[in-house]
């Protein structure tokens, strides 16, 4: 199965970084049948450069961008599931890609379309298919993202590291519903004393009621 529709927690990996995705326009990028990824209602890029390696994958997204007419285009790896939100606001402007705990993401990057010449010259030519030495080369700065209980970033490359995930999967879906737990025991607390309080204005009313009876 591709990586990006294994399941960490209760969704697939892509699922998760579409939804951390805070941006209209997305596409896959994706060789083979583009069916296995119907069910996202997302364009399915296939590489121009087939065989290429991951920067044949940029190379389409960047055509793709200039093809809806924007002027910077998002990348981020299929097997990160913990991609954070505010990608984008984080990185402009373009060039850029992210890094944590001292580890250059050359993938997780915001790149111009019109880097989409000098990339598609350097695939139809020979040489070397670096990802980081095309990044060097369009001047990719690099920033440095925080790290919480877990890396942003961590990758899905074998067994361990999916299972890794979804037990970090399951720690931030129990991180939340005890947030959740927190707030409605707030909530809970609140009411009780608001009920206290409408029982309070309830024995004021009588003993007003009692006064008026004593007035007469």
């Amino acid at each position: 199965m591709d990586k990006p529709l294994l399941d960490v927690g209760s969704t697939s990996i892509l699922a998760r970084i579409i939804a951390a995705l805070d941006i209209a326009d997305i596409a896959i990028s994706a060789n083979g049948d583009p069916a296995r990824f119907a069910g996202f209602g997302l364009p399915v890029l296939p590489d121009a450069f087939v065989g290429q390696g991951p920067l044949a994958g940029v190379l389409a997204g960047l055509e793709w961008g200039a093809s809806i007419g924007v002027f910077d285009v998002l990348t981020v790896p299929g097997d990160t599931p913990f991609a954070p939100m505010g990608l984008i606001t984080a990185l402009a402007p373009a060039p850029a890609c992210a890094m944590s705990l001292g580890r250059v993401h050359h993938l997780v990057a915001l790149w111009p379309v019109d880097a989409r010449v000098a990339l598609r010259a350097l695939l139809a030519g020979l040489g070397p298919r670096s990802v980081a030495a095309f990044g060097e080369r369009m001047g990719m700065r690099r920033v440095d993202f925080p790290v919480g209980a877990w890396d942003p970033f961590l990758n899905v490359n074998a067994p361990e590291d999916l299972a890794a995930a979804r037990d970090l999967a399951r720690s931030e879906a129990g991180a939340r519903d005890l947030v959740k737990s927190e707030a409605g025991a707030r909530d809970l607390v609140r009411s009780e004393a608001g009920a206290r309080d409408l029982a309070r204005s309830g024995d004021g009313t009588r003993d007003l009621l009692r006064n008026d009876k004593g007035a007469g």
